[in-house]
């Protein structure tokens, strides 16, 4: 096996084995819809064994970001629409990646309403807001009757998303989001069925996988989580016992994969505490994505050493639309322009060129 090999991950066959990662690019438009400047785009990259779309956040108060696209309007599914037609007609396969960012959010975004957590524990240093940069402001503990709407809505988003022609959805657990900020107990400090232990610190995202996955069917839904993360402020006392825990309980849900984020540069220079990819590989039975700063040879031996299933690319993808093809016949890969990652127009973001 290598990343040029077939793989199937729920009802679907990937024709290769290398994936295009989530990648926010602040290219939505008025009612953060998705459009046909983002139609263009994912098509460019089709011939990924499969997209991860940027990540789309289920309802307005799941939003932190400038430009990012929704799944919970009527205007928001057509738009994706447009996009999940352009891709399937280039043979390709794609999920949307369903998010709320919790703390990772200002007044600012949300009509003047505070952000939401698990807990009134802010982040560190200071946010792009349509105000400009702004510090964190001090999040409000969410009450147990609002995390169960919450769940309600992730699962309504997974059903926007099939409705808007999505093969399946991976649920954003990672990187600082709201999920994570359950699953760490940095960020979490409840006292109740959802704060303390793993087993209670983890149960959001269950909620979560459980009601998704009612919705829309196990074999559409995936997961990605960052166990050695600590980009938005993140740490966690104990993360490869705590990991390794959430990985055993997800072999009673047969997902279409698992996404784990490696410890990045980044986290290690942050203080992270590591968690080793095979202690995960061990304790998950399903199929496993990873991802983090990998190449083509680390992705085949990651795949070679039954590490991993699949390997994603992140900033490869932006400058290199044809990354299947480059890979297999050793074509130089073209650095990407930071400067364009979150601009607003296609330059830097539809007019790289493929060989």
């Amino acid at each position: 096996m290598n990343l040029f090999s077939e793989l199937t991950i729920g009802k679907k066959t990937l024709k290769n084995r290398i994936i295009m990662a989530p990648m926010t690019r602040c290219r939505a438009v008025e009612g953060n819809c998705a459009n046909d400047l983002m139609a263009v785009y994912y098509a460019q990259r089709a011939s990924a064994g499969l997209i991860i779309t940027e990540a789309t956040q289920i309802s307005p108060l799941g939003i932190g970001y400038l430009a990012t696209p929704g799944i919970y309007t009527d205007a928001q599914i057509d738009g994706w629409r447009k996009v999940t037609t352009a891709v399937h007609k280039k043979g390709g396969l794609i999920y949307l990646q369903l998010w709320h960012v919790g703390r990772v959010s200002h007044s600012s975004f949300l009509q003047g309403k505070l952000p939401v957590a698990p807990s009134a524990v802010k982040i560190d240093g200071k946010h792009y807001t349509p105000e400009g940069m702004q510090p964190y402001e001090i999040p409000r503990a969410l009450q147990v009757h609002e995390i169960h709407e919450i769940v309600t809505e992730y699962a309504q988003a997974a059903t926007n998303a099939i409705e808007a022609g999505f093969d399946g959805v991976e649920i954003h657990g990672a990187n600082g989001y709201l999920i994570d900020q359950f699953i760490k107990d940095g960020s979490n400090k409840r006292t109740d069925a959802y704060g303390g232990s793993i087993e209670n610190r983890s149960r959001f995202l269950f909620d979560v996988l459980s009601a998704v996955c009612d919705a829309i069917g196990c074999e559409r839904t995936a997961l990605r989580l960052s166990p050695s993360g600590t980009f938005n402020s993140m740490t966690d006392i104990d993360p490869t016992e705590d990991f390794k825990y959430i990985c055993k309980k997800l072999n009673d849900y047969d997902l279409a994969y698992l996404h784990i984020i490696d410890a990045l540069e980044e986290d290690i220079k942050h203080g992270a505490n590591v968690v080793e990819l095979q202690v995960l590989r061990d304790a998950y039975k399903g199929v496993l994505i990873t991802n983090g700063e990998y190449d083509k040879a680390r992705g085949n031996e990651a795949i070679e050493n039954d590490l991993a299933d699949a390997v994603s690319y992140g900033t490869l993808y932006i400058s290199n639309p044809d990354l299947p093809k480059r890979f297999e016949t050793d074509a130089p890969l073209a650095p990407a322009d930071p400067h364009t990652f979150y601009t607003h127009d296609e330059k830097g973001y539809i007019d790289y060129k493929t060989i």
